[in-house]
């Protein structure tokens, strides 16, 4: 979805109702607060929604069905995926990538650059961030760029992520440690750390491999 800069100008089109007619009118069907502000060109899947004071810049593509809390900033050189839940005051800055089901809790921090200076320019040297499908970054949570978050991982409230974490592993602390697994469905795995294991989700009945320190579910598991 493009926001047309006659639609974010005139104040008399400002209202939750003209603002719901205009994307019916485009076959769009994605609900944007009139305090938000969508520069033009930036893209919106169907279903979005996007609520009080969030930025989106206009090299931003997002998927549909997303949801951006308030005072969300999504960045020029940003890729979100489908179904992405966005809290509350988190700035997602260039060179992040969330893919598909990432939630992210209430104030995440992302950073694009190692060593910063304000009187230094480095936008040239971005550090790419990935945050890969299903992943859960808990509130207030820190994720330092040039890093990978594997799939259905889960990073605890606070923690401060400054290495890779695999697929569907459980990470807490500062740094960021490792001290489990959990399911796509968020329930924690009995699974040893390191090694190899079988376990069950609790909630789902879905069978989880850990081979050679490697979780994955069984259905993909190569015998």
């Amino acid at each position: 979805m493009t926001l047309t800069p006659s639609l974010r100008n005139d104040r008399s089109l400002q209202s939750p109702r003209h603002i719901a007619l205009a994307w019916s009118a485009s076959q769009r069907m994605s609900l944007i607060h009139p305090t938000a502000v969508i520069d033009p060109g930036a893209r919106l899947g169907t279903g979005t929604r996007v609520s009080h004071f969030a930025h989106v810049c206009a090299g931003a593509r997002i998927d549909a069905d997303c949801m951006l809390g308030q005072g969300v900033y999504i960045g020029n050189e940003v890729s979100i995926g489908r179904n992405v839940n966005i809290q509350n005051n988190v700035s997602v800055y260039d060179a992040v990538t969330l893919e598909d089901d990432v939630f992210c809790g209430p104030s995440v921090v992302f950073t694009n650059v190692f060593n910063p200076r304000a009187a230094v320019t480095r936008e040239s040297n971005l550090c790419k961030t990935l945050i890969r499908q299903g992943a859960t970054l808990g509130a207030n949570c820190t994720v330092v760029c040039g890093t990978t978050i594997g799939r259905h991982a889960f990073v605890g409230a606070g923690a401060v992520v400054s290495r890779n974490v695999p697929d569907y592993a459980l990470v807490v602390g500062v740094p960021a440690r490792q001290i489990g697994w959990m399911s796509r469905h968020g329930e924690p795995l009995s699974l040893p750390l390191k090694g190899d294991g079988i376990a069950t989700c609790p909630a789902t009945g879905e069978r989880y491999v850990l081979r050679d320190g490697v979780c994955a579910l069984a259905v993909e598991v190569v015998a």
